[in-house]
Parts: structure tokens; C-alpha cells; sequence
């Protein structure tokens, strides 16, 4: 499921948060690169230890557990520190996969069911740059707003196109699910969204009740914690 969450931060939170970032240091994007994002990885990053890195990260978390449609797509069981990174001058990330596990800086192990990527750079700021991810419907590409985040399958495949003028800067993280599997979780979205719409138009209706019980049956059968 490739799903686009809107105004996770607010212009506010934006605005300083790029503030905070563009004032530290950026180093070779292919520090925290895999073996095969070795050989595609053109861009730099923020260290992850680095205390502006963990600022903004924070904010942005705290945004995305308040936010009711990343909670109900997601169904986050841990959520990876936000890192960050920028994309200028030709810089490019070729096709590759997300590698499915990811260290916590407290060293516990999470597995990568969820990839995220919030926009911090407006559209028109710079040009390519598209996040294109390819699924069994084909290859989708996506540039959105500032502000706002797009979900997708780590198992996906994806790129980021180069970036021909201005600079991309984006926060990127991992989500380990309670529902390991992507079609699990689309499926028990879709039945939150039909749920919710239910019951404001219908808020007496037995139904509501009966499928907000298939919900949790299937959830607590579904769910790996």
C-alpha cells in the first residue's frame, strides 16, 4: 500500500526544523548505505548520532503518533529515529530495496515493514528528485508538498531521480508494523476508513459496532508484537 499522509508538520514546524538541519553538518550519504545502496547512493546526509538529526526526529515523531491516518495505515510497533538527507547538483539514489532489518540506537534490531519519506523542501524549490517506487501496478513517482509524508512497502523496489536544480531535503525513517504483512494492513485500513465514515453518518446503526468487533478480532489475530 503506497499511501500519502498530509501536513504531518505544520509551516511552523518546517520552518525551524530546516533551520536546525541546514545549520549542521552533512556528510557522504553513503555512510549508512548498504552493499548495493553503495554502488547507487549519491547524496548527503545528516549523521544520525548528530544532535540536530535527533531534534527534528523527535518532532517529527511526536507529530506522527498524534496523526490519525499514519496510526491507522501503519499500525507502528516501533518507529525508526527520522534521519535526513539532501539531493543537489545531479545528486541521485538508484534502484534498490531497503534492507529488511535496521539497528535502534539503543541496539535493539527492527524489521522494516514500512519505508517513510516526509517532504521538507517545497516542490518548486528544486526540480527532479522524484521518490519513484515500483510495485506489481508498476512504477509510481511521487514529489509532494513540505510537510507532508508518503508510506510504502519496504519490499519495494524505488529510486530517487536526480536532482537537476535546487536541493531535495527530505526526513527518511523505517516503521516495524504490528501486522508484518502489506496486504493485512491495507485490508484492515480500508475497513477503518469504512468504519469511521459509518459511523458519523450512521452513528446508531448495530453495524458500527459489529464490524468495529471484526476489526479487533482480526487485529488481535494479525498481530505480531
Amino acid at each position: 500500500m503506497l499511501l500519502a499522509i498530509p501536513n504531518v508538520l505544520t509551516a511552523e514546524q518546517i520552518a525551524e526544523s530546516r533551520r536546525i538541519i541546514e545549520a549542521a553538518e552533512w556528510v557522504d550519504g553513503r555512510i549508512t548505505a548498504g552493499h548495493q545502496g553503495t554502488h547507487v547512493k549519491r547524496n548527503q546526509q545528516l549523521r544520525p548520532e548528530c544532535p540536530s538529526a535527533r531534534q527534528v526526529g523527535e518532532t517529527i515523531v511526536k507529530a506522527l503518533t498524534a496523526n490519525p491516518l499514519f496510526l491507522s495505515s501503519a499500525l507502528p510497533l516501533y518507529i525508526m529515529p527520522p534521519m535526513f538527507n539532501r539531493y543537489a547538483d545531479g545528486q541521485v539514489f538508484g534502484t534498490h530495496v531497503d534492507g529488511a532489518m535496521r539497528l535502534m540506537p539503543n541496539g535493539q534490531r527492527i524489521r522494516t515493514d514500512i519505508s517513510c519519506t516526509l517532504f521538507l523542501a517545497a516542490p518548486e524549490e528544486y526540480d527532479g528528485g522524484e521518490l519513484v517506487v515500483r510495485d506489481t501496478y508498476g512504477s509510481k513517482s511521487v514529489k509532494l508538498p513540505a510537510g507532508h509524508a508518503i508510506l510504502y512497502p519496504s519490499t519495494s523496489l524505488h529510486q530517487v531521480t536526480p536532482v537537476t536544480r535546487g536541493a531535495r531535503l527530505c526526513s527518511f525513517f523505517w516503521v516495524q508494523s504490528m501486522i508484518r504483512d502489506d496486504a493485512r494492513r491495507a485490508l484492515l485500513f480500508d475497513m477503518d476508513v469504512a468504519i469511521q465514515r459509518l459511523a458519523a453518518e450512521h452513528p446508531t446503526n448495530p453495524s458500527v459496532i459489529q464490524l468495529t468487533g471484526v476489526y479487533h478480532n482480526l487485529l488481535r489475530q494479525w498481530t505480531e508484537v
